[in-house]
């Protein structure tokens, strides 16, 4: 830190303006990613652990690389790191030193970069295609409970508890290679502003922020999504507003909300639809998205332009959207 701001490893040379904005330019959408979790567990992976997809970083980094790998060959345009669960406080709380804990922080942004770079090596693979980027997750406080309450914000914690939680790995991933940090998954007003300051306190490096919802107008802790998006309004550096881990069934009436109050570029990256069980950590329903490439194609068309699938999705999801999207 200099001056009070953070500074990251990154160069402002090495980062470029804006890096969602050729991708708007050439194809009108930005695909995203699907759930990391929903694919680890598919391929035999137990995450019924406080550290969900995490543990894996710890346990079979090599997996992950796979994952991001074949995000990529079924279309998306931007993957999303193995950080999203994983903090500094659990890593330690798990026997970990800190070095060893931040250390496991830069590797899940490493495995994407370099499932990006073989991806990309592949000259077949450059065909209609512009280079993808890789995002930074920086999941909310509810992620690290591990108690469903990404999903409430019922938090109990001061702002500038808050704070702290999120500023040593927010140090860490913002100093990363990663072309975009995703500040996902966010309940509340309080830690949306939380992490707004954090943005604002760093040099060279842009965000999206995307929030759950409790229904079609609200944040999950109640905040008018329109109220949300209009404090985030004049920061430059978040460079695209939205929603994700949300059911599909409240997408649309919350792109109308968004597109109503932000001159950004609008972020829906639902979940399946299905119900949280945060006791018994599992997924309960059925997909309220049964065609998610039609549904892709719907939330394009209501304002949506960065798009792709969150928990219970997958790539052929996300082949889907793209299909539907991109000619």
């Amino acid at each position: 830190m200099a001056d009070g701001r953070l500074t990251p490893r990154v160069t402002a040379e090495s980062r470029v303006a804006d890096p969602i904005g050729p991708f708007l330019r050439q194809q009108g959408v930005l695909l995203l990613d699907g759930g990391l979790a929903t694919e680890l567990e598919a391929r035999g992976c137990d995450l019924n652990d406080p550290l969900w997809s995490a543990r894996v970083l710890m346990e079979d980094p090599d997996l992950i690389q796979q994952v991001h790998g074949d995000y990529l060959r079924a279309g998306a345009d931007c993957i999303v790191s193995a950080s999203y669960q994983a903090t500094m406080q659990r890593f330690q709380e798990r026997g970990l030193g800190a070095a060893e804990a931040r250390r496991l922080l830069e590797r899940s942004v490493e495995l994407a970069v370099e499932a990006r770079d073989a991806f990309w090596s592949e000259p077949g693979n450059r065909v209609g295609r512009l280079r993808p980027l890789v995002a930074a997750s920086v999941g909310p406080y509810g992620a690290y409970l591990a108690d469903g309450s990404e999903y409430t914000g019922h938090y109990g914690l001061s702002a500038a508890a808050l704070r702290a939680f999120h500023q040593d790995r927010w140090e860490i991933l913002a100093g990363s290679d990663a072309d975009i940090l995703a500040c996902e998954t966010i309940p509340s007003r309080e830690e949306g502003q939380v992490l707004l300051a954090l943005l604002r306190e760093t040099l060279d490096a842009f965000a999206w922020f995307s929030f759950t919802c409790r229904d079609g107008e609200r944040l999950s802790d109640g905040t008018p999504l329109a109220e949300m998006l209009a404090e985030l309004e004049d920061e430059a550096r978040i460079i695209a507003v939205g929603i994700n881990c949300t059911s599909p069934v409240l997408v649309p009436d919350l792109i109308a909300a968004a597109v109503g109050v932000t001159a950004k570029p609008v972020v829906a990256y639902p979940n399946s639809g299905e119900t949280y069980d945060a006791a018994a950590r599992r997924w309960l329903g059925e997909t309220s998205a049964p065609d998610f490439g039609r549904s892709g194609e719907q939330w394009h068309a209501s304002g949506a332009r960065l798009i792709g699938g969150c928990c219970r999705t997958g790539p052929r999801h996300i082949r889907a959207i793209r299909e539907r999207l991109v000619r």
